[in-house]
């Protein structure tokens, strides 16, 4: 049974709910000798309509879970899975084969072996499908005659309506939170799974990166996961590279929309301006690959380099720097905007040019949204992948010069779990290792730009 049509019950019968004790609701006001309710109507359909449709949607989720295990066990212990092999990839096409044609979703078999595991399907199908929409009607029922009567001229529905939907947003704010706190676990425990193959000191100080998945993971040679080359491409392209091109063009285009610019041309720039933040980044690197990177390697045969790459840092940075402008433009914006007018208009009645007045009055009032705006965008730039593969290559190369071909801490994260390697060897551990660290990078900006949004908010405000 679909989870949709157990949500689709939870509605219903939530709407049932909240007519019927909207209904009770409105009785009381014959019934009470003062006329005055202790709530509203609304609040008392709402109290019921939340008793039934909550705890049936959670039943409902919680089921979707764990049902589709109880039907593949049911269909095993069957006599038509003794055809099954004990392991492997074919007992599982087998089974899928199966469900599919049990659900509907295929018109048959490829395999003959498993036509007979078609009718245990569609028998566990049907009778966990039942037992699904039995048991959430009864905790609809149950959940609405427990808030049902419960209704009272005196009762206050409101306060409990009030906490019912506090607790729902707390859960709702506790979801980024423990999401979170579930990526860091899942990432320190592959990552010590790594470090006790390869030492933590050749992984951070090492300057050769060149894992092999098909080595032997029980010895592995701890040289070939140094991760300097991939740590320097990271910072070279996405906070380099890239920050140089950003932050200019960013700041002077935020300055620009809002003190030069007359209303009707910034009305039209400035969206204009942030639609390449929705430009997917796949296009960017199409752009980079096709256009930008051929014309840097042209320039340079110009200037009489021999044989230089198609593949390039400056390539990746440039259009990554073009990517991010509109994170920086838009906090800048923004903070500038946010300004007093008071500030601005002192400052020119001073005597200041309107030069002076942006530079050492409004920019260093701005400064906090500034900072945070880039550390958005740097934060943005070193997490990117498609540019970097389409345009900067995925050599790890430790080198200052921007016109080599360099990869990224992201690309590689992609290349190591996306290979055929298995999830005990080191090499596609490391990419667990990779985005720890990579993870911290990130926090640790964004630590520093709350401890700069602070110092200079508590110096101007």
């Amino acid at each position: 049974m679909s989870i949709t049509v157990l949500f689709l019950l939870a509605i219903g019968l939530g709407l049932a709910g909240w007519l019927a004790a909207r209904a009770r609701a409105w009785t009381f006001r014959h019934e009470s000798q003062t006329s005055r309710l202790a709530a509203l109507p609304n609040y008392h359909a709402w109290y019921v309509a939340l008793w039934i449709a909550i705890p049936m949607i959670v039943f409902a989720t919680a089921w979707s879970m764990i049902a589709p295990q109880l039907i593949t066990q049911s269909v095993l212990a069957s006599p038509a899975a003794d055809v099954l092999p004990e392991f492997g990839f074919k007992r599982e096409t087998m089974l899928s084969e199966a469900r599919a044609v049990a659900t509907g979703a295929a018109p048959g078999v490829f395999n003959t072996d498993a036509q007979g595991l078609v009718e245990p399907y569609r028998n566990a199908l049907s009778r966990y499908g039942t037992i699904g929409i039995i048991v959430t009607l009864l905790i609809g029922f149950l959940g609405g005659a427990w808030s049902f009567l419960k209704l009272k001229p005196d009762f206050a529905a409101r306060t409990q309506v009030e906490r019912i939907v506090m607790a729902i947003l707390l859960l709702a704010s506790l979801v980024a939170i423990l999401t979170t706190l579930g990526i860091l676990a899942s990432l320190v425990f592959e990552t010590i799974r790594f470090f006790g193959m390869v030492s933590p000191i050749d992984f951070l100080f090492g300057t050769h990166w060149g894992p092999d998945p098909m080595a032997n993971a029980d010895n592995p040679d701890a040289s070939r996961y140094g991760a300097i080359p991939l740590f320097w491409g990271t910072i070279y392209i996405g906070a380099i590279i890239a920050m140089i091109v950003a932050i200019p063009l960013g700041l002077m285009s935020a300055i620009y929309l809002t003190q030069y610019a007359n209303p009707r041309l910034r009305a039209w720039v400035k969206p204009a301006l942030e639609i390449l933040a929705g430009v997917p980044t796949v296009v960017y690197g199409y752009f980079a690959a096709l256009t930008v990177a051929p014309a840097i390697r042209d320039m340079a045969l110009a200037t009489g380099l021999s044989n230089p790459s198609s593949e390039s840092a400056l390539a990746a940075g440039l259009v990554m720097g073009v990517m991010i402008i509109p994170f920086v433009s838009s906090m800048a914006d923004d903070s500038i905007a946010a300004v007093p007018q008071a500030m601005r208009d002192g400052s020119l009645a001073m005597g200041a040019t309107t030069s002076e007045t942006i530079r050492r009055v409004l920019v260093p009032a701005a400064l906090p949204g500034i900072v945070a705006g880039i550390m958005l965008a740097i934060s943005r730039a070193i997490g990117e992948t498609m540019i970097v593969v389409m345009a900067a290559s995925t050599a790890a190369n430790l080198s200052a010069n921007p016109l080599d071909s360099m990869t990224t801490v992201t690309v590689q994260i992609v290349a190591m779990l996306t290979g055929e390697g298995s999830f005990d060897h080191p090499a596609t551990l490391s990419a667990f290792a990779l985005g720890f660290v990579l993870f911290l990078v990130t926090l640790g900006l964004n630590f520093v730009a709350l401890r700069v949004v602070k110092r200079f908010r508590e110096a101007y405000e």
